[in-house]
């Protein structure tokens, strides 16, 4: 037997053996579910579910009605605890939200792509967290949004410029995702750096940062064999260390310009990257400026996350839109009541806030068509007990974004799309979820998104204009179909097609 095969042998039957001991020796309260078998876990509830979390939803309401509201898997080597009702939640999250508040330990492949945990997504619960949400939080706060308003008119134009030439290049047919995703890719690395970089070069840093995201299934793989999955899929961990070294290839250059600037106050600590110039995080007894790898991970994270999520509500919105020209046409409606009479202006911040009713069809999207069915994975900062439970510092805690959003216990008819919902509400919907969690698309509690002021914005901002501008139709022979699978979001299994005309002159 080959040596390496010998070595890899002995190290699975180790982790067998202290599996079987830990499971058997260990005595733990934790949430039922069904029976595990060591190491592997339960590999028959990942083989119903494709490996796919938006295909364990079907089987977690099967495991919900025979083991309760929170449930137990062993997917891998560490215990997975799914959250599966409003009121659970809110007890977790928000009445003891700081114990709910840590990330699990970082993956095999995440390990690269965020610098071991050093991103504000992915940081443990603790002072380099808090002090990266204080500075995402200072940068991205309300009263500081209309500084990047040039970049969402930029942004916005380029969108309506690909649209009009797409539509007379395919005879007013068009599959809109990609248009969509160009644009609040311009956008966000507008806001990073303060650049409008000609459009080989947004193509260039698109290509670079969305590998990890398109390939992040693929790399899943690495995560299932904790410490051997480099050894064993040697060829993909080498695919994922040239993915990291082509970030750092397109993104260095643009992090080190902006330092330039930043050394002698040009906008200084406005867009994103520089604010993370001055920044000491703490290493240790000392604290260190952030290396360029780290910069890398920030940057990174800040624009394929908020470009992948917008994209895929953006296409949701106007997907409900072409279907039920209805709320279309009321949109039309309140955003002509509310807006100048100038055909020439584009539609501002401050009259997108004056529109309820294309909040409340933002909010129905966010509601339907949650980007993510699930938030991203807590842990708690220590052993502790929860509804009678053991929850175990290790463990993976889930909680089900979209199984609550369609509760019909909340929400009459929550399969329908009907904006009116939001209108009766009677006062600001809670989307944050402090005084109860109807429905949490940001997440909440501690780690609730800190974008959200900035990501509904967007969302309101592309939608009124788009609306405004261009009359938004079926395609030729073509029925939207809200169908959806899984990708890094939750998208369109048939991307959305549309017939558009424009209504003013552009």
């Amino acid at each position: 037997m080959e040596p390496w095969l010998i070595v890899i042998t002995f190290l699975c039957m180790s982790a067998l053996l202290g599996r079987f001991v830990r499971l058997f020796f260990h005595t733990r309260n934790l949430p039922p579910g069904p029976p595990t078998v060591p190491v592997l876990g339960n590999f028959l509830w990942m083989l119903k579910s494709s490996n796919n979390f938006s295909s364990m939803e079907p089987v977690l309401r099967q495991l919900r009605a025979k083991y309760g509201p929170i449930v137990t898997l062993h997917l891998g080597s560490r215990p997975s605890i799914f959250i599966t009702t409003h009121e659970a939640a809110h007890r977790a999250l928000v009445q003891t939200g700081s114990l709910f508040a840590n990330r699990p330990s970082a993956l095999t492949s995440s390990s690269v792509f965020f610098s071991k945990q050093h991103t504000l997504s992915t940081a443990p619960y603790g002072s380099l967290w808090h002090l990266l949400r204080k500075n995402f939080m200072s940068l991205l706060h309300p009263s500081r949004l209309h500084l990047y308003s040039d970049g969402r008119k930029w942004a916005l134009g380029v969108l309506k410029t690909k649209l009009i030439a797409a539509a007379q290049a395919d005879n007013k047919d068009i599959v809109v995702v990609e248009h969509f995703q160009f644009a609040m890719f311009c956008l966000l690395v507008y806001i990073c750096f303060g650049e409008q970089p000609e459009e080989h070069v947004i193509r260039e840093i698109e290509v670079a940062l969305r590998a990890s995201i398109t390939n992040f299934i693929r790399f899943n793989v690495l995560n299932f064999i904790p410490n051997l999955g480099k050894i064993v899929f040697r060829k993909l961990w080498k695919e994922v260390l040239e993915i990291r070294r082509k970030q750092e290839i397109v993104l260095l250059p643009l992090i080190k310009a902006r330092r330039e600037k930043h050394k002698y106050g040009v906008n200084n600590n406005i867009f994103y990257v520089d604010s993370l110039f001055d920044l000491r995080v703490p290493d240790g007894k000392i604290t260190r400026e952030l290396s360029d790898g780290e910069l890398v991970s920030l940057c990174s994270e800040f624009i394929n996350g908020g470009t992948d999520t917008s994209t895929t509500t953006l296409q949701w919105v106007m997907a409900n839109l072409v279907k039920k020209q209805e709320i279309q046409d009321k949109l039309l409606q309140e955003i002509k009541n509310t807006t100048e009479a100038d055909s020439y202006k584009e539609i501002e911040e401050e009259e997108v806030k004056k529109m309820a009713y294309l909040k409340a069809v933002i909010l129905e999207t966010l509601r339907r068509h949650p980007p993510g069915h699930f938030i991203l994975p807590r842990a708690v900062t220590k052993d502790t007990k929860f509804d009678g439970y053991d929850i175990p510092k290790d463990a993976i805690v889930n909680f089900t974004v979209a199984e609550m959003a369609w509760d019909p216990k909340v929400w009459e008819d929550p399969m329908e799309f009907k904006p009116e919902r939001f209108m009766n509400e009677g006062v600001a919907f809670d989307v944050k979820g402090i005084r109860e969690i109807k429905m949490m698309p940001f997440g909440a509690g501690r780690r609730v998104c800190p974008a959200i002021s900035i990501a509904t914005l967007h969302l309101q901002y592309f939608v009124a204009n788009l609306v405004r501008d261009f009359e938004w139709k079926e395609g030729n022979g073509y029925q939207v179909d809200l169908s959806e699978t899984q990708e890094f979001t939750m998208v369109m299994k048939n991307p959305l097609r549309v017939s558009i005309t424009p209504t003013r002159k552009l």
